[in-house]
């Protein structure tokens, strides 16, 4: 160790006990505001189903349809690769995970629709459906036909609708307590939100809820769809969404952008609506911003482009709707909506490209940083997080293995956790 040096000092304890005290205030605002990322699994996309379609085989359905799509329009890897692009090194471990994932998790998360796709029908066929919907989600969870991650969308909290989504709400969630529980899937989407004092009203319902029903409080969470110009600023130049997350009281666990609404709201014409446009750029920079480190995760929105009809036009679609998805991904948005069942097989293949093209890289880096190995790329624990993250979202969604990750870096599913969300978990000592 060499010798031992004479440590000085000049303040007495009182004043870092003072200066704690001062800032105690702060420290609590820090851990109300910003308590990290959940740690729970993110779910790469989300499909809307119609209130009225939706049925017990809608998920096997739309898995179905899309390798139905596949074996019609890219019936090989090669095909695949060459109408996306994808490199010769990943034509078929791409293809086969997407194949395989069609076949056992067509669906990771599913709200069924009560709002745009739904429409206005009378209300005692909105109580049906939304009845019918609580049932059959019920039914999907005990069964294990579930996706991860199931809800519905009501119709929003605007005064010609308002009485409306309540009800309907209200008929879901007690028609799920009737057939069992909550799942743990559960999720909620509260859209077209304007004023943060919409998401309070919202927030007061579930607590009305929760109350009646003799839940804990806080059980019910909620995403919030970002699809108008006020929810991104307000009149007084503001950001309106970051005021919706503090008024959700910590239930809010998403922001969800609505392509074509926004782009709507803000006059872009209906031929450059796309979730590409530097409106919808500005909109989800924003959100990204406000939602950073709250826990609350940001969405992309989707494409109404659908791979359907000739061959030559569902290989354009699938390039399009590709090239959104690996946009968005390297922009850090890691979900978004699909809207038919073709757009899964191009959503699963640019997932899995974005992950496995990374994969040696990432963990060669994390593992040089836990042996401290100096290397060509110096990394801070900041970039160890993100390295981490990155290989437990590759994980979750089936873009590689378990087995692999070990191999390449050492590590255990949990270290990387414990990686990926240090403030959550233990620290990891490095290995020497």
């Amino acid at each position: 160790m060499g010798q031992q040096e004479k440590v000085a000092t000049s303040l007495a304890g009182a004043v870092s006990e003072g200066i704690s005290a001062s800032l105690a205030p702060v420290d609590a605002e820090l851990a109300r505001h910003y308590p990290g990322d959940p740690g729970t699994r993110q779910p790469i996309h989300t499909v809307y189903v119609p209130g009225d379609v939706f049925a017990a085989g809608t998920i096997r359905s739309w898995g179905d349809q899309a390798l139905a799509a596949l074996d019609e329009h890219a019936p090989d890897a090669a095909t695949f690769a060459r109408v996306l692009g994808i490199g010769d090194e990943l034509a078929a471990p791409v293809y086969d995970r997407v194949r395989a994932k069609l076949a056992a998790e067509p669906v990771e998360d599913l709200r069924v629709d009560f709002e745009d796709g739904f429409g206005v029908r009378s209300d005692e066929e909105e109580d049906q459906a939304a009845a019918r919907a609580a049932r059959l989600v019920s039914e999907a969870f005990a069964s294990g036909t579930n996706a991860p991650y199931m809800g519905i969308r009501m119709k929003c909290m605007e005064s010609n609708v308002r009485d409306r989504g309540i009800r309907t709400t209200d008929i879901f969630l007690s028609g799920l307590l009737e057939h069992g529980d909550l799942p743990d899937g559960l999720v909620l989407t509260l859209p077209k939100v304007t004023y943060a004092e919409q998401v309070s009203a919202f927030v007061e319902l579930l607590e009305a809820f929760e109350t009646t029903r003799g839940l804990p409080p806080g059980r019910i969470g909620f995403e919030i769809q970002i699809e108008t110009s006020q929810s991104i600023v307000a009149s007084d130049g503001t950001a309106t969404v970051a005021r919706m997350i503090e008024a959700s009281k910590g239930r809010a666990t998403g922001l969800h952008y609505g392509t074509f609404d926004y782009s709507a709201c803000v006059g872009v014409s209906a031929a450059y609506q796309s979730s590409d446009h530097p409106a919808a750029d500005h909109a989800k920079a924003i959100m990204q911003v406000a939602a950073a480190g709250t826990g609350v995760r940001v969405s992309d929105g989707s494409t109404n482009v659908l791979p359907i009809g000739t061959t030559e036009h569902v290989h354009e679609a699938w390039k399009l709707h590709y090239g959104l998805t690996r946009r968005a991904l390297a922009r850090a948005y890691y979900q978004g909506w699909d809207m038919h069942p073709a757009h899964l097989p191009t959503r699963y293949a640019a997932v899995f490209t974005f992950y496995r093209e990374g994969l040696e890289t990432a963990a060669a880096r994390l593992k040089a940083y836990v042996a401290k190995i100096e290397g060509d790329v110096m990394d801070e624990p900041a970039t160890a997080k993100a390295l981490a993250g990155y290989l437990v979202r590759g994980l979750d969604c089936g873009a590689v293995g378990a087995e692999e990750v070990t191999a390449l870096t050492g590590l255990t599913r949990a270290e990387l956790d414990a990686f990926a969300i240090p403030r959550r978990s233990a620290t990891l000592t490095a290995k020497v």
